[in-house]
């Protein structure tokens, strides 16, 4: 009996009756209740089992057919395991035919692949590239391919080769973007490419960028006789034969072109000391030209006097002759005297500035050395702190040493030459003045004697 109906019963049990008959039918009652209630339960007990029974059943044939697919699939794991150790075995016999096969074309498939290696980077750097862009693009991937290039594939590679060597004996002209030296890219320009060595634009030098795959106008372009060189080639009919300087390394020459200093720079590298030399180079050119052109104008006016009868105090020569026409009766060593005295004083102005020449020839090289000692004291301060790993670092050092040195010969060997010219011309000067002082005094001394013989 259920818990409800214990209960139920309880509850008659405990409840008062107000008659019998009423007592009775209650009790009926409450018996039909009770067996229904109770035949209920059954049917719902039953229920619960029979759907228990059913889910039992179901769950046994659930874990039969489980059982059954796990079976199934052991039983394909196990063909498949099969399968791949055959098919491995398969593959390492396949390998090992493949190498046996591939043993004799492996030097061949290598060697391919280095010429299209190589072939390629030189068809990327060559000139003839920005005529005939994308070439390089088959060689590389080529040269990376991982199975055997067929014959056609080899034809195309010896075909590239052959086109190569073929434009590099041309002259061709056409139009092709160029890098002007703003930066900018001027789209439509006429080029003229000879060979793979050079390339010209406007009549002048063209570099090729290989990285760019463009070409590029040089900074800095080479002499003027190259360039006009190129401008009569760009500007020469078909047919016309013309000169023309060519680099035969594909721009290597062209490139240290633009990395060469120039005078300027050269001058900043040597520092003070360098300018302290260019000034006294200066300084001394300019005082020589004045020497020079006074000696001259001197020279001059001393040839005119020979060739005068009157003397004139216009030049040396007339004031030396003069101090004998003032007195012509004087005794020979009064005027001999006074001659000597004259000719000192013509003497000094012809000389005066020659030996600022000669120490500024003799100070111009001890200059120099004085840079080229700090100059390699820099160095030394450079190689103790960054060490000789970098040759670049010491550059600035070694030019200055350098330079500062053949500034100061460059100097001293002209002053040297000019000091040693305007020397020789005061001599030669004086010398004619002394000449002259002396023929006086002995056409004097012979009338002299004349007479008192």
């Amino acid at each position: 009996m259920s818990f409800r109906m214990i209960w139920i019963a309880a509850a008659l049990v405990i409840a008062p009756l107000p008659g019998q008959a009423q007592e009775t039918e209650t009790l009926q009652d409450l018996l039909r209740e009770v067996e229904r209630i109770a035949s209920e339960e059954a049917r719902v007990d039953e229920q619960r089992l029979q759907r228990f029974i059913r889910e039992r059943a179901n769950q046994r044939q659930l874990l039969d057919e489980a059982l059954a697919e796990l079976r199934s699939e052991e039983a394909r794991s196990e063909r498949l395991r099969a399968g791949f150790d055959a098919n491995e075995l398969e593959l390492v016999e396949l390998e090992t035919a493949l190498d046996e096969r591939m043993g004799n074309l492996g030097e061949l498939f290598g060697l391919v692949r280095q010429v299209a290696g190589d072939v390629g980077t030189v068809i990327e750097e060559s000139m003839v590239s920005a005529q005939m862009p994308g070439r390089a693009d088959y060689l590389a991937e080529l040269a990376q391919r991982r199975e055997l290039p067929t014959s056609k594939e080899l034809s195309r590679m010896w075909l590239e080769m052959v086109q190569e060597i073929y434009q590099s004996g041309r002259i061709v002209r056409f139009n092709a973007p160029v890098v002007n030296l703003e930066g900018q890219l001027e789209s439509n320009r006429e080029v003229v490419r000879i060979g793979v060595f050079n390339a010209l634009s406007d009549g002048k030098f063209l570099t090729w960028n290989a990285g760019a795959q463009e070409l590029v106008e040089l900074p800095r372009q080479p002499d003027g006789r190259f360039l006009a060189m190129a401008a009569d080639l760009q500007n020469a009919a078909p047919g016309e034969v013309t000169d023309m300087a060519i680099d035969g390394t594909r721009g290597a020459i062209l490139a240290q072109v633009v990395r060469s200093p120039t005078w300027e720079e050269r001058r900043r590298q040597s520092g003070p000391v360098g300018n302290v030399i260019i000034a006294l180079g200066v300084i001394g050119l300019l005082f020589s030209f004045w020497k020079g052109v006074v000696l001259f104008t001197r020279g001059r006016a001393i040839k005119r006097q020979l060739k005068l009868g009157e003397a004139s105090e216009g030049n040396a020569l007339g004031r030396v002759i003069k101090v004998y026409q003032d007195d012509p009766h004087q005794d020979v060593e009064t005027l001999e005297l006074k001659l000597d005295e004259a000719i000192l004083r013509e003497t000094a102005p012809m000389e005066s500035g020659l030996p600022l020449i000669k120490v500024l020839y003799v100070i111009a090289p001890l200059v120099g050395l004085l840079g080229t000692v700090i100059g390699m004291i820099l160095t030394f301060q450079q190689i103790t702190l960054f060490g000789t790993g970098d040759p670049r670092m010491m550059a600035n050092g070694i030019s200055m040493a350098l330079i500062t040195t053949v500034l100061g010969l460059v100097v001293a060997i002209p002053l040297t030459i000019i000091h040693s010219l305007l020397h020789s011309r005061a001599r030669a000067l004086i010398q004619i003045l002394e000449e002259q002082a002396a023929g006086i005094i002995a056409r004097l001394a012979e009338q002299r004697h004349g007479r008192s013989s």
